[in-house]
């Protein structure tokens, strides 16, 4: 069994999920197409593991949720924090984070909800922030047609370093105009040009009713 360690090392480096000491003896029997003992393979972990703590690897394989799995040290745990915060922003686009906004803020939320206040579809953005596990269907509306609602994941807590969605920035912290997505300030200007139109002509009708008065 020349390199054990090393072939050990290979498949819990390319497993993507803890894998058990059972799985790994039996992708090595496949792959050598020969017996592994369970002495063997308990002894060559066991020396991995050993290997891993000593201070000049920032990473070691730590026996969580019954396998074996590749993790980062505790003391590099901010740096990578900060790593994935920034991945995550670059990734993004204007979209996606716009739709990941609504639904943060006025989650749970359904797509319907979403689209009516970007003004456009936000199917595809939904779908790229369901794969980036950033947002989570969290259940259906009682509204007709039972449609998904959603809401934030803990992978959003932890890129945007958040505890809890209370932690997020409070609207009243923004301008009126920041606040506004899509077509939404175009609306809110055009409501508020109506409205001084509205007024102007009430007031001008109210001078005519006086100057009438007065006149009498």
């Amino acid at each position: 069994m020349e390199k054990i360690q090393q072939h050990i090392e290979a498949i819990i480096f390319a497993s993507e999920e803890p894998i058990s000491a059972s799985d790994i003896k039996s992708c090595l029997e496949q792959s050598m197409e020969t017996k592994v003992k369970k002495k063997l393979l308990e002894e060559a972990l066991e020396s991995i593991l050993l290997k891993y703590q000593s201070e000049e690897y920032p990473f070691e394989i730590v026996e969580i949720a019954g396998g074996y799995q590749y993790m980062t040290k505790g003391a590099f745990h901010h740096t990578i924090s900060v790593l994935l915060k920034q991945n995550a922003r670059r990734r993004l686009s204007v979209a996606a984070l716009e739709t990941l906004s609504i639904i943060a803020y006025k989650q749970p939320c359904t797509r319907t909800e979403a689209e009516a206040i970007r003004g456009v579809s936000c199917d595809y953005s939904i779908q790229k922030l369901l794969e980036k596990d950033l947002i989570a269907i969290i259940g259906r509306s009682d509204k007709p047609g039972r449609p998904l609602l959603y809401g934030t994941s803990e992978k959003f807590m932890d890129y945007f370093g958040l505890k809890s969605v209370k932690d997020l920035p409070q609207l009243k912290d923004f301008s009126s105009e920041d606040n506004m997505i899509g077509e939404g300030l175009a609306i809110e200007e055009k409501q508020l040009e109506e409205g001084a139109i509205e007024i102007n002509i009430n007031n001008e009708e109210k001078a005519e009713q006086k100057k009438d008065d007065q006149a009498e």
